[in-house]
């Protein structure tokens, strides 16, 4: 199958390289002509523009003959928000309906309704987790949108994803996203509930080696799951005192747009609520272990900078 990726930073060279793995031809571009070159590397034909990737996508189908339907796959990953639209506005005059656009990136569902209204193509929101560490496994993809596109495109969500059990079509379009902004929510909660429980360890009535907790509760624990496996990283590599880890947790939005469909639906989301505001009063410094400890978990997971105490 032959897939367009436009934008080509962490995750969108993760999905050009899965799927050029899985044996399909990908066609990339993005603003940033070293991305191009990463992924021409491995194996992509470089585009030098929008309007450049969606032409060499319909004379390679022509030369090869493998897509007799004429049909246009395009995969973005770009950051959320202007950029999803300027991508959209460029190849809006290049789309047909029988084409399918994936944005996988973390939108805002109700953005991802209102491009699926506009674009003449099939849209399909596609809630991705699993951040730049699951390169090697693949990624979690929560996918909205018409159910005839997600069966099309199935062979490349295969092989972006940890296989056929790692995505699964949601629904109509937004709900891709919604999903993944709840998801997001609860990982606000969890990471917040790790960091208090160690946070009591480390000010508490004894000398404990925090990697040796994490790893014990690793192994049979009924707390046990990926997060616990980053809190016991984390230790590994900066200590039980986190070193130079700052108390400073960045991000937020998915989180705030989580309570606020909350609040919308009169849901209570106390526990997610209540790791949003820790965030936002992180960036008042006071030195709370727990949002040290969830600094550092942003880099297990994501590869996020980890901001440090100077």
């Amino acid at each position: 199958m032959q897939l367009g990726v436009i934008g080509l930073g962490r995750m969108g060279q993760i999905v050009a390289g899965r799927s050029l793995e899985a044996g399909h031809d990908v066609v990339a571009f993005d603003l940033d002509e070293e991305a191009v070159a990463t992924a021409a590397d491995a194996g992509a034909e470089p585009a030098e523009s929008v309007v450049d990737l969606v032409e060499r996508l319909e004379s390679e189908g022509e030369r090869e003959g493998e897509d007799e339907d004429g049909r246009k796959r395009i995969w973005l990953m770009v950051p959320a928000g202007p950029a999803v639209d300027a991508a959209l506005d460029d190849l809006e005059s290049h789309l047909e309906e029988d084409d399918v656009v994936v944005d996988g990136g973390n939108s805002f569902f109700k953005d991802s309704i209102r491009r699926a209204e506009s674009c003449p193509a099939a849209y399909l929101d596609c809630g991705t987790s699993g951040g730049p560490a699951s390169a090697a496994a693949g990624f979690s993809l929560m996918i909205g949108g018409p159910e005839w596109a997600y069966e099309d495109l199935t062979p490349v969500f295969d092989a972006v994803a940890t296989g056929p059990d790692g995505h699964a079509h949601m629904g109509p379009e937004g709900s891709g996203h919604y999903v993944k902004m709840v998801h997001n929510g609860v990982e606000y909660a969890l990471m917040q509930a790790y960091g208090e429980g160690f946070e009591l360890l480390h000010e508490g009535r004894y000398d404990l080696d925090l990697e040796s907790v994490a790893g014990v509760w690793n192994n049979g624990a009924v707390i046990r799951s990926w997060l616990l496996e980053l809190c016991e990283e984390a230790f590994r590599e900066e200590g039980s005192d986190l070193g130079d880890v700052a108390d400073r947790v960045e991000g937020g939005s998915t989180g705030t747009w989580t309570v606020q469909e909350g609040l919308e639906q009169e849901v209570p989301v106390p526990l997610i609520y209540t790791a949003l505001s820790e965030r936002f009063g992180s960036r008042a410094d006071d030195g709370r272990f727990s949002r040290r400890l969830a600094n550092r978990l942003r880099y297990g997971f994501g590869r996020h900078e980890v901001p440090r105490r100077e």
